[in-house]
């Protein structure tokens, strides 16, 4: 018999938060972002659900060509841009479309054959400085670019480092508009955060990333309220039930002791299936579709929950760790980071289900 842990994926959910960013974004086309193999969710079961995508968006050349091969014809954006030459060349053979944020991108591009021109998406660095050419070379960037026989559409693009925040990204779309005043092309600003709160962000190209699988850009707001569905389900069941007496704990380092007689649940599931190990004990886990709590340090392989609030649990119930009950913003909180990096890390050996319209897929 298979091991209970498993992830559980829905088309319907991700169709659903696309559907959220036409809402919000009626006149732009939509970049559905789908790097780190759909973050998390698993790309090659919910490439379905990207149908109604513009485009699709990515950082890894590999997977690039294997949306082409599964038959995906809409653009493909690479956002770091091509990592050497044969990239550049890729990009050529298979209608890739290029970030460029540095010199040694134009010298590749200008260095290939001039038949089947790639179209770029220029990259200005409006403040975040991690990639793109500052305000004062842009132009330069931009008129080398122009001049290039082997550049076909030109768009202008940058990534807005706070837009989560009040304001955060009002000076960064403003350093844009002053340096591209004059310049013509598609452009590209808004992630997630900035197609819920910065209309005038949208423009051409919206990239949507982390809404498309449910989840909130923002600290202080739940996806329900921005209208998003859950996309994953992580969960599990208990496989023994164990009572306290005061003073007895559980798991390494006995960090959880217990302060009068209560009944617990081990779990299934652990940090070698993509729990986080510094999750602390009351993190939210749901134990039949009712809230309770974590206790402990998480091991590799279990956990330790409190049936205290459930006492109909017993071995077989099953367990929710984030999903449909206990959103994944929850739990990421908790464990002080972010439901980018919870489902990113879901491990190889937990098995993913894909369901579309509650039936599996």
């Amino acid at each position: 018999m298979p091991r209970a842990t498993c992830v559980t994926v829905s088309l319907s959910a991700v169709r659903h938060n696309l559907s959220r960013v036409r809402d919000l974004a009626p006149a732009a086309m939509r970049w559905a972002v789908v790097k780190a193999d759909a973050y998390g969710h698993g790309l090659e079961g919910l490439l379905p659900a990207f149908a109604l995508a513009d485009g699709l968006a990515l950082v890894e050349f590999d997977r690039a060509s294997w949306l082409r091969k599964q038959g995906w014809r809409g653009p493909i954006l690479m956002l770091e841009g091509a990592f050497d030459p044969a990239d550049v060349e890729q990009a050529r053979r298979e209608g890739l479309s290029l970030v460029v944020h540095e010199p040694r991108q134009i010298g590749w591009l200008a260095s290939g054959p001039a038949l089947s021109p790639i179209d770029v998406f220029l990259k200005l660095n409006s403040g975040m400085n991690r990639l793109g050419f500052k305000p004062e070379d842009f132009p330069l960037a931009w008129s080398r670019l122009r001049g290039l026989p082997q550049c076909g559409a030109l768009n202008l693009m940058a990534h807005f480092a706070n837009a989560d925040l009040p304001g955060g990204a009002d000076t960064a779309l403003a350093a844009f508009d002053r340096v591209t005043a004059s310049l013509p092309g598609g452009q590209s600003l808004a992630n997630s955060a900035a197609i819920f709160v910065l209309p005038a962000a949208h423009r051409h190209w919206v990239r949507p990333g982390i809404m498309l699988y449910g989840s909130s850009p923002f600290a202080d707001r739940r996806a329900s309220e921005l209208g998003l569905r859950a996309a994953m389900r992580f969960h599990t069941r208990l496989i023994s039930v164990q009572t306290l007496q005061p003073g007895e704990a559980v798991g390494y380092g006995s960090t959880f002791i217990a302060q009068s007689v209560m009944r617990i649940g081990i779990a299934a599931c652990g940090y070698a299936d993509g729990y986080p190990r510094h999750a602390p004990t009351g993190t939210p886990v749901a134990v039949g579709g009712v809230r309770t709590r974590t206790l402990g340090r998480v091991s590799m392989d279990m956990l330790a929950l409190d049936l205290t609030p459930i006492r109909a649990a017993q071995v077989g119930s099953e367990v929710e760790l984030w999903g449909d009950t206990i959103p994944v913003d929850e739990v990421a909180a908790s464990a002080g980071t972010i439901a980018y990096e919870l489902t990113c890390g879901i491990a190889p050996r937990v098995k993913r289900i894909y369901i579309d319209d509650g039936h599996q897929a």
